[in-house]
């Protein structure tokens, strides 16, 4: 059988000068229509959560991943979403992306003092958006056991800027 490694760079597309000219977009969607290379996908994933207590998917990429995660570790989803389309009251973080900068915001009880929370997205790049995460988490006084990624780009060393376990599917 194809490693999980192989078939995601298999499947993986790249799409040059997105969203600007420079920039090689490494599109997952081709991943996602794929409902075996998903299912091992969050299989892996799973094993890499041993005691997790809820996900934390960035928006929106993180999304499509940290849900069906949750649901397979029987725990709670939460979402960290750009400013504004949060209707609770919430607390954000401040960040730089390799393309500009953003914000993230989750409600602010979202995650329990103590809870052990696994931070999933599609792609680390630069790390801002996982390291904002990791931070809004210790805000709301949880504990960040990974941060799981389907694709690492790491030449762009996006792990450095995280103080937690990294575990990636497929890097670059």
């Amino acid at each position: 059988m194809e490693t999980l490694e192989a078939a995601l760079k298999r499947t993986i597309r790249d799409v040059p000068d997105f969203p600007k000219p420079g920039i090689v977009f490494k599109d997952i969607t081709p991943v996602l229509q794929d409902a075996a290379l998903m299912r091992r996908i969050v299989d892996d994933l799973a094993a890499a959560s041993a005691g997790a207590e809820a996900v934390l998917g960035m928006e929106s990429r993180g999304f499509i991943f940290g849900t069906p995660l949750a649901l397979q570790l029987g725990v709670g989803f939460v979402p960290a979403r750009k400013p504004g389309k949060l209707p609770y009251h919430t607390v954000g973080v401040d960040y730089a992306l390799e393309y500009g900068t953003a914000r993230l915001e989750v409600h602010t009880d979202a995650i329990r003092p103590g809870q052990k929370v696994v931070v999933v997205d599609d792609l680390l790049a630069t790390g801002g958006t996982a390291a904002a995460a990791v931070q809004l988490v210790r805000e709301l006084g949880g504990e960040v056991t990974a941060c799981l990624f389907v694709v690492e780009l790491g030449f762009l060393d996006g792990r450095a800027k995280l103080d937690v376990p990294v575990h990636a599917l497929v890097r670059y």
